[in-house]
């Protein structure tokens, strides 16, 4: 078989191939090339169907499709150039899933869409229709922008990263160099899907990171004291801030003592009323213990993740900062499935 044509005097259509239909079971090998189909005059369908008028784009298909034994095996390779919804339609009959959203998780920078949709089956099957597998995939990969944006992205760009959490140690903000990794890979594609908008929402876990917290603070505090010393040597390096200050081992008993001397707790005082000198062990014990940690600073440091995660998508992963949402939520919610507490959820979200 070799079958020349065009849509409208426009777009060609060219099937080549092998075609027995005198077999008891028909034999099929065929390729079929289409190119440079307007889909604006779908404009009709995508209305009553998707909710939405199409302002433009064109269509390609290359498509594979081989029956030999009553078993079907065919590759659908699509691409979609420049396509952009229009006007929302009022429909009954349109579709529920967000397909904004979906077009956006699918659309790169240059405005292009590709999808490879194998669809394999039995043609004596009573249930199997080509068309009707062929929709199932693409419903499916609008399902998935739903329920699982970053795991649609995921599969995507290969990797198999869950870009939909990013986790943390207990008790802190700061990203552990695996997630660092996992961020600039999502930085990546989100500079490849720029119509695509993020939701961070931070999370903490109750009982682990209370404790842990104490230690993170008296940790900030040690190095304010060294920050605060350095500036007044004038011995600051050029850029250095307080959270980037190192204490040593040897550091550490003199900014001990003076963190010390600024908490506001009831100190242990020698028989003159005077406070004691307690071994830098015992002080450390001494101002854990005694740093309140409520609901409103663990509300804090669930904002610190939130904040850490888009500073690193932005400062590090060039994201612009306007496609980037805050969003509060009640910090100690479990996660939907198996994973860390302390914890930033990402959520895909539609132009």
């Amino acid at each position: 078989m070799d079958l020349r044509g065009a849509l409208e005097n426009h777009s060609p259509l060219q099937i080549t191939g092998q075609i027995n239909p005198l077999r008891n079971d028909l034999f099929v090998d065929l390729k079929v090339a289409f190119r440079d189909i307007e889909l604006s005059p779908v404009t009709p369908y995508s209305g009553t169907y998707l909710g939405y008028t199409v302002e433009k784009g064109k269509l390609y298909l290359d498509l594979k499709y081989r029956i030999d034994k009553k078993q079907l095996d065919s590759e659908n390779k699509v691409f979609i150039d420049q396509f952009t919804f229009g006007e929302k339609v009022d429909s009954d009959k349109a579709t529920s899933l967000p397909v904004k959203l979906g077009l956006a998780l699918l659309k790169d920078r240059k405005g292009e869409i590709h999808l490879d949709l194998p669809v394999n089956g039995r043609t004596d099957d009573p249930k199997f229709s080509i068309w009707g597998v062929v929709w199932q995939v693409v419903k499916n990969l609008l399902v998935k922008a739903v329920t699982s944006p970053f795991a649609l992205l995921s599969s995507m760009f290969g990797g198999g990263e869950d870009f939909s959490a990013v986790s943390f140690a207990n008790g802190t903000s700061t990203l552990p160099q695996a997630e660092e990794q996992k961020l600039s890979t999502l930085a990546k594609v989100l500079l490849d899907r720029p119509a695509l908008k993020v939701e961070l929402k931070g999370y903490v876990d109750r009982e682990k990171d209370t404790e842990a917290y104490r230690r993170e603070l008296l940790e900030r505090k040690l190095k304010n004291e060294k920050y605060l010393a350095l500036g007044r040597e004038g011995t600051l390096k050029e850029g250095e801030k307080a959270d980037t200050i190192t204490i040593t081992p040897q550091d550490y008993p003199l900014y001990l003592a003076a963190v010390y001397r600024k908490e506001n707790f009831p100190k242990p005082r020698n028989v003159l009323g005077i406070v004691k000198e307690l071994p830098p062990d015992e002080m450390r014990k001494l101002i854990i213990a005694n740093t309140v940690i409520g609901e409103a600073e663990l509300q804090t440091l669930a904002r610190e993740r939130a904040a850490a995660v888009k500073n690193h998508l932005v400062s590090t992963g060039a994201v612009p900062a306007e496609r980037i949402f805050l969003k509060n939520d009640d910090v100690f919610k479990a996660p939907a499935k198996d994973g860390s507490r302390s914890r930033v959820e990402l959520n895909a979200i539609a132009p």
